[in-house]
């Protein structure tokens, strides 16, 4: 059963609307009805995967004591005499918890998929329903379902562009991450981090260090540039060894082998100095007795 009646205050920006616009049974947005909540199906386009348990039972606590304040946002399905939610799907589960048959509902004509899928959202973000990871999917779908830009998405839902990109990385995350992100066990810039990282061994170090010494983000990031830093040493240490083997130079510990072996046969400093495959050897004679010393050395060594 449907019918018009006089709905509550406390309705927030979102649906603006006054007394004297809900005791006349309209609002600028659509008609005020009293609706039974086992007419009102889910919406198909709902950003929010989940919901906090303990903030839904809170919710229809506070339902249960003044009522749902705050109508739903619903329109008509074609063919039948129930309704599609629009916004509004915690206040419809809370209401229902507490033990509600009607809530106040505002029926919406002529929405389609995208207006459905947006109004979701705004009201979610607004709302603050949404956690990270659900409001970059969100703006995934309005993109690639319905063909906006990341600018169009940033008018719709009143963010700034750079917000929306900023969100969207988050999709990125590996699938440990997200998980992690999902349950409130890391929070955005946390993952924001993570990504900065972009090897999957280090985002798992990262997140790990994150989690288990309970991290704030500024220690998060310092802790990324240092593994980053180590990264990047390792990797010039790796690329000169390969150019050392490629060039045919002998390796530094053996060269300084070699060395220690000329000092000690000679009783001199010597040096041995490398360009390539090529190189000198420098010996060091500190008098003409010293010089006329080593030449006899060498001159005598056996081959």
């Amino acid at each position: 059963m449907v019918k018009s009646k006089t709905l509550g205050k406390g309705l927030d920006a979102l649906l603006p609307v006054n007394d004297q616009q809900l005791t006349g049974g309209k609002s600028p947005h659509g008609v005020l009805l009293g609706c039974d909540v086992n007419q009102i199906t889910p919406n198909p386009y709902q950003p929010r995967t989940e919901m906090n348990p303990e903030a839904l039972k809170q919710l229809a606590s506070s339902i249960k004591e003044k009522g749902v304040l705050q109508p739903l946002l619903v329109r008509k399905k074609a063919g039948s005499d129930g309704y599609e939610l629009i916004a509004g799907e915690r206040r419809l589960q809370a209401a229902k918890m507490a033990g509600l048959e009607e809530v106040p509902v505002i029926v919406k004509s002529d929405t389609s998929k995208a207006d459905r899928l947006e109004l979701a959202i705004i009201e979610n973000i607004q709302r603050q329903n949404l956690n990270a990871l659900e409001e970059a999917e969100a703006y995934a779908r309005l993109m690639q379902e319905f063909g906006h830009t990341q600018e169009e998405v940033a008018q719709k839902v009143g963010r700034e562009r750079s917000t929306i990109a900023n969100t969207l990385r988050l999709i990125q995350l590996p699938p440990f991450a997200k998980a992690d992100l999902a349950a409130g066990v890391i929070s955005a810039g946390h993952a924001r981090v993570i990504l900065s990282v972009t090897d999957q061994g280090l985002m798992r170090l990262v997140r790990d260090e994150v989690v288990q010494k309970n991290l704030s983000v500024r220690q998060a990031e310092e802790l990324a540039k240092k593994l980053k830093r180590n990264q990047g040493k390792t990797r010039s240490a790796n690329e000169n060894k390969g150019k050392q083997k490629s060039s045919g130079e002998i390796p530094e510990s053996y060269c300084q082998t070699l060395t220690n072996d000329i000092s000690r046969k000679l009783e001199c400093n010597a040096k041995i100095i490398q360009n390539g495959s090529r190189g000198k050897i420098e010996i060091e004679y500190y008098s003409l007795d010293d010089l006329e010393r080593l030449v006899s050395l060498i001159a005598s060594a056996k081959p």
